[in-house]
C-alpha cells in the first residue's frame, strides 16, 4: 500500500496546534510594539529585533520553494 503525505498527519488537529505559531508571533510583535514606545537604548533594539521575526518568516516561506 503506497503512503501518502495526507496519511502521515495527524488525523486531528487541535486548536493549540494551529493557532501556536500564530500566537508565538503576535506576542512577539506586541512585545516589540510595547517595548519601542516604552524603551530607551537597548529596548529599541530589541524591538527592532522582535519586529523583523515576522519579516523574516514571511521572507522565508515566500522565498521557499513549493514542496511537492
Amino acid at each position: 500500500m503506497k503512503t501518502t503525505e495526507a496519511a502521515a498527519l495527524p488525523r486531528r488537529w487541535t486548536t493549540w496546534r494551529v493557532f501556536r505559531v500564530p500566537a508565538l508571533l503576535a506576542a512577539v510583535s506586541i512585545f516589540g510594539l510595547i517595548s519601542a514606545l516604552l524603551g530607551d537604548g537597548i529596548w529599541n533594539a530589541l524591538s527592532w529585533g522582535a519586529l523583523g521575526v515576522p519579516l523574516l518568516v514571511i521572507a522565508y516561506f515566500s522565498l521557499k520553494p513549493a514542496s511537492t
